[in-house]
């Protein structure tokens, strides 16, 4: 399988895993703290290291249909969130390419 190599951020404020503490992103990539996940808040971030993204699905939200892919820690497999591949609603645009972390599942880690 082979070695796995994390990245390690630099920062004021690094979130990471609350399982295994792996660094994820940091608070200068916050986008908005005004969205819901399945375990309540969750943050939309412009990016997130350190992760393993799965297969692509198209899934109805809130917001309307997107194309998504759910985002698991590269340490423990948790499943932190999703990112958006595809917005089907113009308004929605600007979700594309970014990452949703759910409050719950991360740590101050610095």
């Amino acid at each position: 399988m082979g070695l796995k190599y994390r990245t390690y951020l630099d920062g004021t404020a690094i979130y990471g895993c609350t399982k295994c503490r792996t660094h994820l992103t940091t608070g200068d990539a916050i986008v908005s703290r005004q969205f819901q996940g399945q375990h309540g808040q969750a943050y939309l971030f412009n990016y997130v290291v350190n992760i393993l993204q799965g297969e692509a699905e198209d899934r109805s939200m809130t917001t309307g249909l997107h194309t998504v892919r759910d985002i698991s820690c590269v340490k423990c497999s948790t499943v932190l969130g999703w990112t958006y591949v595809k917005a089907y609603n113009d308004d929605n645009k600007y979700k594309e390419g970014k990452f949703i972390l759910e409050k719950k599942l991360l740590t101050d880690v610095k």
